[in-house]
């Protein structure tokens, strides 16, 4: 039985290296498997701009991977966190009781829809505005440049 809760949880807190993937489909998963790559590469880019400074150009790149995999496993969390109990049940405990528990909304689900929503969402603007920084700093030296 796949419960709900702990896939919701572990799409919240273990997205990024793709184990809520692994949960609900098993270690063959091949998304699963795929999932802590722009994790890792923007966690690069973070430690490029820790070691080179906010001029490096492909930290600005890299950073926004890790932002935007971490939102989207975010808003995993909120999707499974919000489906109906005859829907999980049906989807990922085929032989089970429509009504099965395991498909139930508690409040450790509504817990981790709530945070998944606060979290990602800051996250989101994060790297929306890490995005947008480097590339509007970008233009301004480029306009610099031609003005010279």
């Amino acid at each position: 039985m796949k419960n709900k809760t702990i896939a919701a949880w572990l799409a919240f807190l273990g997205g990024p290296l793709g184990l809520h993937r692994f949960y609900l489909h098993g270690a063959g998963d091949w998304l699963g498997w795929l999932m802590p790559l722009p994790t890792l590469l923007g966690a690069y880019g973070v430690l490029r701009m820790w070691n080179l400074g906010q001029d490096d150009a492909m930290s600005w790149l890299l950073i926004p991977l890790l932002g935007f995999t971490v939102a989207g496993c975010c808003l995993t969390a909120i999707v499974y966190g919000l489906r109906k109990p005859e829907e999980w049940n049906a989807r990922f405990n085929p032989g089970a009781d429509a009504q099965a528990p395991a498909g139930q909304t508690g409040w450790a689900t509504i817990w981790a829809i709530a945070l998944s929503l606060m979290f990602g969402a800051a996250v989101l603007m994060s790297s929306i505005a890490i995005s947008f920084q480097g590339y509007f700093q970008s233009q301004v030296e480029e306009g610099r440049a031609i003005s010279q």
